[in-house]
């Protein structure tokens, strides 16, 4: 499936060795114990992997039924189960950098690799939590790092509230924990604004999706 990427859109942002800076980001407490925490930064080198994840990733496009009409899912998606090797050793090493920091709270490591190719502002995530599995009953926590062009996540109380939002860049973090998959809803909405590509890596522990 061709995919359209330019080696110099990000010019010199994430350029540079890859690596991992140093936990922890700053944590923010969200209303019906949900909490964010924020690391910009978290990969270095980012424009590096996220080359070798439009390369490599073996991206496909899903269809869902949507009332009477089957529709094309407005972006491009991967899951990495726990025993998969993953497109890049970065990531391998991010996983097990973020298990072994959050795992005194979360009390288990993070296991599975869900990947999402947002293309351009036409494609997006609509507002949902990770509810299936143990996220519906449990507290847990969902680790993202974005790479690629700058996109917005916003996040709102299930059942309506005031939203917040964080502005996602080249190699940031943003982890969800506590109540939140629960309690809130998160989404990636579509842009009139001239935006470039993006990908999402979600860490879960296992059985939360």
């Amino acid at each position: 499936m061709p995919l359209d990427f330019q080696d110099s859109l990000f010019g010199d942002d994430g350029s540079g060795a890859a690596g991992l800076a140093t936990l922890p980001g700053e944590r923010t407490a969200l209303a019906r114990g949900a909490w964010v925490e924020v690391l910009p930064g978290f990969v270095t080198g980012a424009a590096e992997v996220f080359e070798t994840l439009v390369h490599e990733v073996p991206w496909r496009a899903e269809r869902r039924k949507m009332y009477d009409r089957v529709v094309d899912v407005p972006r491009l998606v991967h899951t990495y189960a726990a025993a998969d090797p993953l497109p890049h050793p970065l990531l391998a090493e991010a996983r097990t950098a973020l298990s072994r920091h959050f795992r005194p709270e979360l009390g288990e490591p993070f296991a599975t690799a869900g990947c999402c190719y947002y293309r351009d502002g036409r494609d997006s995530v609509a507002w949902h939590g990770d509810r299936f599995g143990r996220g519906r009953s449990h507290d847990t926590m969902v680790a993202i790092v974005s790479f690629g062009d700058t996109r917005r996540l916003s996040l709102r109380p299930r059942g309506g509230g005031e939203a917040v939002s964080f502005e996602m860049g080249n190699g940031d973090l943003l982890v969800m924990g506590g109540s939140c998959q629960r309690t809130w809803d998160h989404a990636v909405l579509k842009t009139a604004k001239p935006v470039g590509p993006r990908i999402s890596v979600q860490f879960r522990p296992h059985n939360v999706f």
